[in-house]
């Protein structure tokens, strides 16, 4: 991977239960839930296919994973090719990652959360990652409320110095945005077959390692809970209408 034109493979992490949407969504995972008028999980893969030229992606899916199947079928879906890696039982961000995995061949893979959407820019998040012969990098946005997410401390040369999961309210934090890239090797050491969290159990033992953030600007949208649901299409209206397929 010297440049972004080799970021070809991506996996999307779609199969959690969505719990805090559970009074609103009971019929589809969460990343399938309409925003601006397509799923969710559309948005994601059509920003993969136009902007960043990626051609392969392996969705991790779990709960409800047939409707997510269903829906995009096996034949390539806007210029993507898509694989399909579902867990018999819930592994953990960690875990759907490390079961993914063997369905790519990149030595460094890019991940996307299922229920978040950010202006990232795979470029620089390329360049900073191989200049720093990186384990992982992460794409960071600074909200003005990041009371749900978890903050992350960078110091002036990107490394990862701290992290907190679900920091107390406080102005201008750096938080997860949800894009990685992660060095095949980081992936491997996944325990297989067993739940494992990224945010909380891997993240944090590259920490020191190896772990680089970058900092870029909103919007960025969770669409996990029913507020942050209710808001994400005003929020993301004018970056979604620039993409499109039929």
């Amino acid at each position: 991977m010297r440049d972004q034109a080799e970021a070809r493979e991506a996996v999307i992490l779609c199969g959690g239960l969505g719990t805090r949407l559970s009074g609103v969504v009971t019929d589809r995972p969460k990343s399938m839930v309409e925003v601006h008028g397509r799923p969710f999980l559309e948005w994601l893969l059509l920003r993969l296919a136009q902007r960043d030229g990626v051609r392969h992606v392996i969705l991790a899916t779990g709960h409800l994973a047939e409707v997510i199947e269903n829906h995009f079928g096996y034949q390539p879906w806007c210029g993507v090719n898509l694989s399909y890696s579902r867990e018999v039982e819930p592994l953990g961000t960690g875990g759907a990652l490390r079961l993914a995995a063997s369905l790519t061949k990149s030595s460094h893979l890019l991940v996307l959360n299922g229920d978040t959407y950010c202006r990232y820019d795979l470029r620089r998040l390329v360049e900073v990652h191989l200049r720093n012969s990186a384990a992982g990098t992460r794409w960071l946005c600074r909200l003005i409320d990041g009371t749900r997410l978890g903050r992350v401390a960078i110091d002036g040369k990107g490394r990862v110095r701290g992290l907190r999961e679900k920091a107390g309210a406080e102005d201008g934090q750096l938080v997860n945005a949800g894009v990685y890239l992660l060095r095949r090797e980081v992936i491997a050491t996944i325990p297989p077959d067993q739940p494992v969290s990224l945010e909380s159990e891997v993240f944090p033992s590259l920490v020191g390692k190896g772990l680089y953030g970058v900092e870029g600007s909103v919007p960025f949208v969770d669409i996990g809970t029913p507020e942050t649901l209710y808001s994400a299409s005003g929020a993301l209206a004018a970056e979604l209408d620039r993409l499109n397929c039929d």
